[in-house]
């Protein structure tokens, strides 16, 4: 006997199976910043901050320079490998970013700021509050939006796909 999937069933969304993030407003670095920090020569990737490009399926066009893509799909159960990446490298900064942060960049930065507080209450002489979570605003489609001086900064960038992206 063959059975049919009842239409009135929805697929739930993939983040549907964690729990959702105690915080919902987390920290914002604005692209200008974080182009300043590029510029500088003061602040480097991978020592003063660290990118983390949250992109899976539509992970196209290029990447911000630097960048380390985890997808949010699977980084929930990588936050104490991250964590313990960051704190044990002395990265005080953490810049989540998707397509343009309006969901999965702002949920993977809300659970590593709730990881951290967690790790802070059950360990307060840990350094871990020197750690912060922050969402890049506008995400990938907000940097490319800067412009020549934004896309100089971005590794494998694929100038076709951000047109199509533009015109549809």
């Amino acid at each position: 006997m063959t059975t049919t999937q009842d239409s009135t069933t929805k697929e739930q969304p993939w983040h549907a199976s964690f729990p959702a993030p105690r915080t919902t407003e987390p920290q914002v670095v604005k692209r200008e910043d974080l182009l300043a920090m590029f510029k500088s020569g003061n602040r480097r990737a991978g020592r003063d901050f660290l990118l983390v490009d949250v992109r899976r399926n539509d992970h196209e066009g290029g990447t911000i320079h630097s960048s380390l893509n985890l997808p949010a799909q699977s980084l929930y159960h990588s936050l104490p490998t991250l964590y313990t990446l960051a704190t044990s490298t002395g990265v005080p900064l953490v810049i989540f970013y998707c397509g343009s942060c309006g969901g999965r960049g702002p949920r993977a930065a809300g659970w590593f700021a709730d990881y951290i507080e967690d790790q802070t209450a059950t360990k307060p002489s840990d350094t871990s509050s020197t750690v912060q979570s922050a969402i890049l605003q506008g995400g990938v489609k907000g940097w490319v939006a800067g412009g020549e001086e934004y896309i100089k900064y971005m590794d494998g960038f694929e100038k076709g796909v951000w047109e199509k992206t533009t015109t549809t």
